[in-house]
């Protein structure tokens, strides 16, 4: 499949938001020991897979449990947030973010059915979309496990 009708030429976007979302967490981050430059370097590690695109159906990994562990995880920041700054702002705002990241997250499967069909629909049928499914001696299970 020809890859480059799907990444609309933004690269150089790609990598503009990169270099801002590091600096940005940098400038309040401020790295002082190992252990701190290795912490940074997973989240750059994250940041640049964040925008980084393959034209892929993903399975492995965390997206053998569920299909949308990057929006599982941007919930579990926000409710971080909204335990640490209790504020009007952030109990308002909450619901309204995880109710935006539930319709994107139903979006991008429309797309992904459209763009990889039946593949698509087999990984949606054996993976759940936000909670993972429970074996039965109470783990989580991956699709490889049923």
């Amino acid at each position: 499949m020809n890859n480059a009708g799907n990444d609309y030429g933004l690269s150089t976007l790609a990598i503009l938001n990169a270099v801002i979302f590091v600096g940005f967490a940098y400038s309040f981050f401020k790295p002082a020991n190992p252990r701190d430059w290795r912490g940074f370097g997973a989240y750059r590690a994250f940041i640049a897979a964040l925008f980084k695109r393959r034209h892929e159906l993903a399975k492995e990994g965390p997206y053998a449990y569920v299909r949308h562990p990057q929006y599982i995880g941007l919930a579990a920041i926000m409710f971080g947030f909204l335990l640490q700054w209790p504020t009007l702002l952030t109990l308002a705002m909450f619901p309204v973010l995880v109710v935006m990241y539930v319709r994107l997250a139903i979006a991008e499967e429309r797309d992904s059915e459209q763009a990889f069909g039946q593949a698509w629909r087999d990984y949606a049928a054996k993976t759940p979309r936000f909670v993972p499914h429970r074996s039965e001696d109470g783990r989580a299970e991956a699709i490889g496990n049923r």
